[in-house]
């Protein structure tokens, strides 16, 4: 997407004020592989372009699209030599793109029924923000939830269990060891990036974190320990077989903790 871009700006930068989202309507994918610079659009005039659209949406729309990428086109700022090469370069590119996103749609089809398999997956996907694609790939390094005897072993797993950190005679407090997962690790600050925007809970308890007044934490540390509360909540829904329920993430000492904050 990004190189397909790069080429429309150099020949055709106001296609994206046409088209606001070019890579996710038909019509404008369809127009990119026929006409996507604009001294084809204008071989082809309004009716062609709009004839064009039509062929990609049935619906009756697009005169006032056609109008706007005519206009576009004459008034248009981009380069106006190597246009033949241009547009096959962004012909295969959509191709190869369509490919990629054909190859994706079925990855993330296989993950979805793999994970349907597992005893889990309709409580672990009960929690507030947890999609299909980061619960499949987290369960992938982290193997079957059930044979974990608690929470501190799926942390010892992924390295967050902390070491003392010193050098010498220097001592300067913990660290997490990361002698675990490197990918489970990755996988789970990518989740707990998305909880923490879209889970209420755990964005509470992030929030709190890096402003509470004693040892406030840092972004980092911060989603660390939201982390290690995602691998508490899969382990805990899993053992118990139960659905997310908001006012039960907490026990009630944090819960204290976050009413005083």
């Amino acid at each position: 997407i990004n190189t397909i871009t790069a080429v429309l700006d150099e020949y055709f930068p106001e296609f994206e004020t046409v088209f606001k989202q070019p890579f996710k309507g038909k019509a404008s994918m369809h127009l990119l592989k026929v006409c996507p610079i604009p001294k084809f659009i204008l071989e082809l005039g309004e009716d062609g372009v709009l004839d064009e659209i039509k062929k990609a949406v049935k619906k009756t729309v697009g005169r006032k699209k056609a109008a706007q990428l005519v206009e576009a086109a004459k008034d248009s700022i981009g380069v106006d030599y190597g246009e033949y090469a241009a547009r096959f370069k962004i012909q295969q590119l959509l191709e190869e793109l369509e490919l990629i996103t054909n190859q994706l749609e079925a990855l993330e089809a296989e993950m979805a029924e793999t994970l349907k398999k597992t005893e889990v997956s309709e409580y672990l996907l009960s929690i507030t923000g947890m999609g299909v694609v980061s619960l499949a790939t987290c369960l992938g390094e982290l193997g079957d939830p059930l044979r974990f005897e608690n929470a501190r072993q799926m942390s010892r797993m992924a390295g967050y269990n902390l070491i003392e950190d010193s050098s010498g005679k220097n001592k300067s407090g913990t660290c997490i060891s990361k002698r675990g997962r490197k990918n489970l690790r990755s996988v789970l600050y990518q989740i707990s990036l998305t909880l923490v925007a879209n889970n209420k809970e755990l964005r509470q308890l992030y929030n709190y974190l890096k402003t509470r007044e004693n040892n406030p934490l840092k972004k980092m540390q911060a989603l660390v320990v939201i982390s290690k509360k995602v691998l508490t909540l899969i382990f805990t829904l899993s053992k118990k077989k139960a659905y997310y329920e908001p006012e039960l993430v907490f026990g009630s000492y944090r819960k204290s903790q976050l009413q005083a904050a």
